[in-house]
């Protein structure tokens, strides 16, 4: 087994880090505290070719790895998880969605701005009644020969007022159930689609996350991904390369405030000496740095096996479940390490320790995870 990274994905590791440190960092707390989504630095992220990471040239992609996209998402999530999520959401929902089930005039029409960081885009698939039930879906898109009549609503949608582009999941036939469901791509100005006010939330502030409303939206029928009754297939297969983003999410979210941890540590005395000296602060640093170091393995296998085509179900839902796990336990120990400092918004850990809950819901809770590990391992 080779744990060597290639010289390309240690450049791309560097000019995330880079990036993290000299474009998110400053303003962050900013950002946080008036909720304001990171506009200008996401424009440059897609100049960097961050937003379409794994996408073909052809359509605009930057066409690298999976593996060269978590070492990305934790670079940037160590700094910002509001920005992060946005480089998630983008190439592991939208965009991997639309290059693998996607027909070529999606992929010409939508898919190209996406990657190429023109546009953002949103996947629609929670509702105020199916968030991790993706079979209950509410929303209708009632079929009408030429075109699909589009009604009900999703919510806690990332970029929900920001995208260009939202991939939405829809029951077209109730009778059929889960084999009933479509995928749709629906555009930002169409008639008939509202979208309600910026959530409040703990965490990941920055980001933007809206309920979306859909009243008697005209879908064409050439906007619908893939055959009759294919969305519930089109949004697992989606959802499965999510988790590996998020888990990576989670990682460096963990890795972040661990690296705080340690430099505060060093520098703070008591006692006539470093705390990062005595063995209770020693003790907790050694736990956290090796609980990261399996959560990092965890994902990097996870995307390495995407990457060599093999099934990743498993390997990813494991990662997004220890890692979920590592981000919260270690922002926690953070902010104890800092003592009151870390109740502080200049030290950044209690942030983090915020950013980190929401990578234990959303992409499938923990729960869900250990329904789709338990039933991979009993098969």
């Amino acid at each position: 087994m080779l744990f060597q990274l290639s010289e390309e994905q240690l450049m791309i590791q560097q000019a995330a880090r880079d990036f993290a440190q000299h474009e998110l960092k400053p303003g962050v707390i900013e950002r946080d505290e008036h909720q304001k989504f990171p506009a200008e630095q996401v424009k440059k992220l897609g100049e960097l070719g961050f937003l379409g990471m794994m996408v073909s040239e052809k359509f605009g992609g930057s066409g690298l790895d999976a593996v060269s996209y978590v070492l990305v998402m934790e670079e940037l999530s160590k700094v910002d998880a509001s920005a992060s999520v946005v480089v998630s959401v983008n190439n592991s929902l939208v965009c991997y969605g639309l290059e693998a089930y996607g027909s070529e005039f999606q992929k010409e029409k939508y898919l190209t701005p996406l990657a190429s960081g023109q546009q953002i885009g949103a996947f629609c698939l929670s509702e105020p009644e199916a968030g991790s039930d993706a079979t209950s879906q509410q929303t209708t898109a009632e079929d009408k020969g030429d075109y699909y009549l589009l009604n009900g609503t999703k919510n806690w949608i990332t970029n929900g007022s920001t995208a260009s582009t939202y991939l939405v999941i829809a029951q077209t036939h109730p009778d059929l159930k889960h084999k009933g469901i479509n995928a749709f791509i629906v555009e930002k100005g169409m008639e008939g689609f509202t979208i309600g006010p910026k959530e409040n939330k703990m965490g990941i502030r920055g980001s933007d996350t809206h309920s979306l409303m859909f009243n008697d939206v005209k879908i064409p029928k050439e906007n619908r991904i893939g055959e009759d009754g294919f969305g519930f297939k089109f949004a697992m297969k989606t959802l499965e390369g999510g988790r590996i983003g998020i888990a990576a999410q989670a990682l460096g979210i963990a890795a972040g405030a661990y690296e705080l941890a340690l430099d505060y540590a060093k520098q703070r005395k008591s006692f006539g000496k470093p705390i990062a000296e005595h063995q209770a602060i020693a003790f907790k640093l050694a736990d956290m740095a090796t609980s990261i170091e399996a959560a990092r393995m965890l994902v990097y296998k996870a995307a390495w096996l995407k990457d060599q085509g093999l099934p990743y179900t498993l390997a990813g839902s494991m990662a997004k479940l220890y890692a979920s796990k590592v981000a919260m336990d270690v922002t926690v120990e953070a902010v104890q390490v800092h003592g009151g400092y870390g109740f502080v918004k200049e030290y950044h850990v209690e942030r983090l320790m915020r950013d980190a809950k929401i990578t234990q819901i959303y992409e499938g809770t923990s729960e869900i995870q250990q329904m789709v590990i338990s039933r991979e391992i009993l098969r």
